[in-house]
């Protein structure tokens, strides 16, 4: 990922900042909860691609 690309890339429901999970390639906004996908070096900026953080995982249930 792009450090200047994360730079300017904001949540777009709180426009808040985002952090990069490398790992999980994800972009994380810790105001709404949300981990936004980055597929093929691509983040998918929509609110419903966004996987919810407060979710509990399939470990979990």
């Amino acid at each position: 990922m792009d450090p200047r690309l994360l730079d300017i890339l904001v949540c777009p429901l709180c426009k808040g900042p985002l952090k990069y999970d490398k790992d999980a390639q994800e972009l994380l906004c810790n105001g709404d909860r949300l981990a936004y996908p980055i597929r093929d070096g691509i983040p998918i900026m929509w609110a419903d691609e966004a996987r919810d953080l407060n979710a509990p995982t399939a470990q979990e249930k």
